[in-house]
């Protein structure tokens, strides 16, 4: 792929959030941590990276405790026009759908990608008016310890079934694919974010993923 503008959309682990310790304290990550980043300074001159990370963010349910604000399919229309022409939209969501309280099988978090893939089909928001390319990732399994581990009672079983399904979701969408549980692992700390050095490999990985579409 030719160098142009990538649009990360994603949750906390594209935002940046570092793993949560027992007492609720969270930090977000340096520029040359954050996966995006760290893939823009693989790619190297000429890209354009966009860091539209979101905590808390699903595919498309709104959050009963945070505000519809974080419904990924609710702002992906502002956000396909506000930084249009898009050559690559990057799209890992899927690890908040894996919330006790919202009680989706996995299945049905697959819908919610094959939501938003429609809604990016149909955009203008690549260049010369048509839908921008796309690489589907598959989040990194979630474990359920440390102090989220009730909020995602039954996600980890679940989780490791997505990224079967978001493959077939990216071959019938003609998108690219990367499972990011291939590279990466969650931190031991609260089983959902990713640690620094998993943020560095990840980057990696997405860069060697987008020279090759």
């Amino acid at each position: 792929m030719r160098p142009g503008t990538i649009l990360c959309y994603g949750d906390s682990n594209t935002y940046g959030s570092s793993p949560m310790t027992e007492d609720g304290s969270w930090f977000r990550y340096d520029r040359a941590t954050r996966w995006p980043m760290s893939m823009a300074a693989d790619l190297g001159e000429g890209w354009h990276v966009i860091e539209e990370g979101l905590p808390g963010r699903t595919t498309c349910h709104d959050n009963p405790f945070e505000g519809p604000h974080k419904n990924g399919l609710r702002l992906l229309p502002a956000a396909l026009e506000s930084q249009a022409p898009i050559d690559l939209l990057i799209l890992m969501l899927g690890t908040n759908d894996l919330k006790a309280h919202l009680a989706l099988p996995a299945p049905d978090i697959a819908k919610g990608i094959r939501t938003l893939l429609t809604r990016i089909a149909a955009s203008e928001a690549g260049p010369d008016r048509r839908p921008p390319a796309v690489l589907v990732v598959a989040p990194v399994p979630v474990d359920e310890i440390g102090p989220r581990g009730e909020s995602f009672a039954g996600g980890a079983e679940k989780s490791r079934r997505l990224a079967g399904m978001y493959a077939a979701l990216a071959a019938e969408f003609g998108a690219g694919f990367l499972d990011a549980g291939q590279v990466a692992r969650v931190s031991p700390v609260d089983g959902v974010h990713l640690s620094a050095d998993a943020h560095l490999a990840l980057g990696a990985a997405m860069a060697e993923v987008v020279r090759g579409l």
